[in-house]
């Protein structure tokens, strides 16, 4: 298996390597200090190869882009709610992420925050909000697609923020979604794997597979996009076909991605990860794909990283903050799971349901009425459920018939 190094982004780094402890991390006063990580003993990488490039350094890649940020209309600070993760170096890629955006304009502070499983939480986030006095805020989540995190769990955070500080006003704005720039960077990804470099065999398109692999979430609008963006991927892109699978929750899983992948006899199987960031997902996919290879040699399998820091992904970032300052974050829920059954209780009731955030201090400015139920999401010493399993427990969603009986229901 072919894992393609890619030198489009502003933290390029070779698989394996770890946070190194030269890193510049400290955003914010509330973020945590990383630990002094060894470079892995396993890996036969030079040292050099181990350490990340300094901010300034990051800075100077993204100006030497060429791409240029849109003035922001309002000053007005920016929380920034990445999903989290246990591996350290997806944790700082956020992180980076974040300083990199706020290097860029320096008129308002730019605060990363996690939703679980590391620090800063969103709550010691909007601590430092207040600690600077603000409390008008807008927040984003980091988030590729609207799935549960992003109609949910973030949001009744935000509202755990807003009784402990009722002066607080959020505007809540818009996952990143299917975008120009997004399909853009993949674009320019695959037609790399044309090059003799990383196609030595000169294997054409149409003996190649695209393996399209998403997060998966309980969300069926979420799980939809994945396949809606897939598709759009293989317009036009001259491959043989595109098979959409999954790493975890829904399914079709990665194992029966390649499996449905190699009912077309491909000379290659080209798997495109769709995340933003690295973490524990990311390398059960990189192993996945490492056995498949082992264990069908005939077919060539090679791997993309996932986004990285990418120039267009800072772009996307502005865009979505110059909806949220402006009052024109604009989603599609007509199937949101959430708002289905928030409009099939109003209709049994007979009276009308309005979820007004305004009275808690959201302004979404995106007009849905999810239904935010609040008694189920359980906070108690932190230890928050999200509705998906990181792999601490069995995997609820592994069988498919009870994935099926339960994904239409709501927390």
């Amino acid at each position: 298996m072919t894992l393609i190094q890619t030198f489009d982004t502003l933290t390029n780094r070779t698989s394996h390597s770890l946070v190194s402890a030269e890193s510049d991390n400290a955003i914010s006063d509330n973020a945590i200090s990383q630990p002094d990580l060894q470079p892995d003993s396993h890996s036969d990488l030079p040292p050099d190869s181990h350490h990340r490039p300094h901010h300034s350094d990051l800075l100077g890649s993204y100006l030497d882009s060429g791409i240029q940020l849109p003035p922001l209309p309002i000053v007005r600070p920016l929380l920034m709610v990445g999903h989290g993760t246990r591996n350290p170096r997806g944790r700082q890629d956020l992180i980076d992420f974040a300083k990199i955006y706020q290097e860029l304009d320096a008129s308002r502070p730019v605060i990363p925050c996690f939703l679980e499983l590391t620090e800063p939480s969103i709550q010691a986030g909007v601590d430092q909000c207040i600690s600077q006095g603000y409390t008008d805020i807008s927040v984003l989540p980091i988030l590729l697609f609207a799935a549960r995190h992003n109609k949910f769990d973030v949001t009744n955070e935000l509202d755990r923020a807003k009784a402990r500080y009722p002066q607080l006003t959020f505007h809540y704005g818009r996952h990143f979604g299917i975008t120009p720039a997004i399909f853009e960077l993949w674009q320019a990804r695959l037609a790399l794997l044309d090059t003799p470099e990383h196609n030595p065999n000169g294997i054409a398109r149409e003996d190649t597979v695209l393996l399209f692999i998403g997060r998966g979430s309980s969300d069926p609008d979420a799980n939809g996009d994945v396949y809606k963006l897939a598709r759009m991927m293989w317009e036009g892109s001259g491959y043989h076909t595109v098979e959409t699978c999954f790493i975890g929750i829904t399914h079709p899983r990665l194992e029966e991605g390649f499996r449905r992948s190699r009912l077309y006899h491909p000379k290659r199987i080209i798997v495109l990860p769709y995340f933003m960031f690295t973490g524990v997902l990311m390398e059960k996919i990189e192993r996945i794909a490492a056995e498949q290879q082992l264990q069908y040699p005939d077919t060539e399998v090679a791997m993309l990283p996932e986004m990285g820091i990418h120039p267009l992904l800072l772009s996307v970032l502005r865009d979505r903050e110059i909806e949220t300052q402006q009052g024109q974050v604009q989603m599609n829920c007509e199937m949101c799971k959430f708002r289905i059954v928030a409009t099939t209780a109003e209709q049994r009731s007979g009276h009308g349901h309005n979820h007004d955030h305004s009275d808690h201090g959201h302004d979404h400015a995106q007009g849905h009425d999810h239904a935010h139920e609040h008694a189920s999401h359980e906070h108690a010493s932190h230890g928050h459920t999200h509705g998906h399993d990181h792999g601490a427990n069995a995997d609820p969603y592994a069988e498919p018939e009870k994935y099926h009986n339960r994904i239409w229901q709501v927390p």
